[in-house]
């Protein structure tokens, strides 16, 4: 029994023993899954924090460890409010998660988990039509006049009740909605939001961010200062210098980029792990010659927000704000940057709902407002131009023509559901998505978190609008 007892313990002891030196190399040298992970977990608590002023145990609970990747349970965070920084690690200390607040520019990973490589990507200036404190976010219009403006100019809306009972259906706005927001003939007419939510809460918009980056570049196209059949890299002799702006639009680069989520690859590295994501997109070999195949890239958007700033000069990120954002009157609207102070021009928007509506709506009316042409005309003809090698379903300017999945690859699903033809899309990782139709004067926005697992489709939600409204 005695030796029994010995063995228990000493094996016990061993365990103990490589469970420690197990957790100490992991600590060391976390894997580069690890390392995703935990920056991954700072970077959405740091924005949703300071930027969306939510509460850093709801994030990290609702948003970082609910949507199902389990190993993301054992994460937990650090918040530092004075100074705008988060950090995350599995079991608190592994994985070197590390996000900063800069004023005006949201959160950035920052590499390595130190904060010592901080000055060394300090040297691009932050918006000054943004520029706040850490934690404080822009409020919306609140003199008495904006409030009592109607929408977009101002806050006030023309709710139509049926309406709000029809997005009030959770089987058509599907599992994890956070805003639904319903624009016809100009006019704000359905709003809905769930709990802890409201129309002053800034939403990450993901992949929705590559449309408002094309408008960023039809902007300095119309200002002259790059053309859309130009060279958009430098010129290696590899097949890459025959890539030009408009390939890098379109989704039609040839560069190889793998934007698989859930584990290690190109677009998770280059989120969470590169410091300067454009230099990362740039690097990527010739897979295809350009203007040859069609392949979804948030690689190929960051390299377009890049050449976007070179243009602008060094008031590049003040310039979003008055070309764009400022007579929009999208006054949430920040595009965080990286480390290296690039705008994040695939994945990284924050903005109210209603300010998602003002973008939706600025693209229904062909890039004008107010009668001012923002964009060139016929921009917007041109970005929901199909490609060709995208078998129809994208547009040459960072939309897509379709909305998600079909049931049958290679047919466009809305079709089925009498959804008109001249439809075009936003459309962002976990269910966000902005559907423009012209033809009827409607802007539909749907914001939350959706799983892919859930399979949500936003189809029958459009269907049903079309068929409660009245023709245009």
């Amino acid at each position: 029994m005695k030796r029994r007892k010995k063995i228990v313990r000493a094996a016990a002891a061993t365990v103990a023993f490589l469970t420690l030196a197990l957790l100490l190399a992991l600590w060391l040298r976390p894997p580069d899954l690890l390392r995703i992970g935990a920056a991954y977990a700072a970077k959405i608590v740091c924005s949703n924090v300071f930027l969306a002023d939510r509460d850093p145990g709801e994030v990290l609970r609702d948003d970082v460890q609910a949507p199902g990747i389990w190993l993301l349970r054992l994460v937990s965070v650090s918040v530092d409010r004075e100074h705008g920084v988060v950090r995350a690690g599995f079991f608190g200390f592994i994985g070197n998660g590390l996000a900063v607040a800069r004023p005006g520019g949201g959160c950035a990973v920052w590499p390595e988990g130190k904060l010592g490589a901080l000055k060394a990507y300090e040297s691009t200036p932050w918006p000054s039509a943004a520029t706040s404190s850490p934690g404080a976010s822009t409020p919306l219009p609140n003199a008495p006049s904006a409030r009592d403006l109607p929408w977009p100019d101002g806050n006030a809306s023309d709710i139509d009740p049926d309406l709000n009972r029809l997005i009030a259906d959770d089987a058509l706005t599907g599992f994890g909605t956070r805003a639904v927001l319903v624009v016809h003939s100009g006019k704000l007419v359905a709003e809905r939001y769930d709990d802890g939510f409201g129309p002053e809460t800034r939403q990450l918009g993901w992949s929705m961010t590559k449309s408002v980056t094309a408008a960023l570049i039809g902007i300095a196209v119309k200002e002259g200062r790059i053309a859309l059949n130009q060279r958009a890299l430098w010129t290696p002799g590899d097949g890459r210098e025959n890539i030009k702006l408009a390939d890098l639009m379109s989704m039609t680069s040839g560069l190889h980029f793998n934007e698989g989520y859930g584990a290690v690859s190109d677009v998770t590295r280059m989120l969470f792990l590169e410091p300067d994501m454009a230099a990362f997109a740039r690097a990527q070999p010739l897979d295809h010659p350009a203007g040859t195949s069609w392949s979804y890239s948030s690689g190929t958007a960051v390299i377009l927000a890049r050449i976007f700033q070179e243009s602008a000069g060094p008031a590049a990120l003040s310039w979003v704000h008055e070309r764009l954002f400022d007579p929009l009157g999208m006054s949430s609207a920040v595009i965080e940057t990286d480390a290296h102070g690039t705008l994040v021009g695939s994945s990284y928007m924050y903005a109210t709902p209603r300010d998602w509506a003002r973008y939706g709506q600025f693209l229904l009316q062909q890039g004008t407002w107010h009668g001012q042409e923002i964009l060139p005309r016929g921009f917007v003809t041109f970005m929901t131009t199909p490609v060709p090698a995208s078998g129809g379903q994208y547009g040459q300017g960072q939309v897509w023509l379709w909305g998600s999945d079909a049931a049958t690859p290679g047919e466009n699903p809305d079709r089925a559901h009498g959804i008109p033809p001249d439809c075009f899309w936003m459309q962002g990782h976990d269910g966000q998505f902005v559907a423009i139709i012209p033809s009827r004067a409607l802007v539909v926005v749907r914001l939350g978190l959706t799983p892919s697992r859930e399979h949500y489709r936003p189809q029958p939600l459009v269907r049903a609008l079309l068929a409660a409204l009245p023709a245009s």
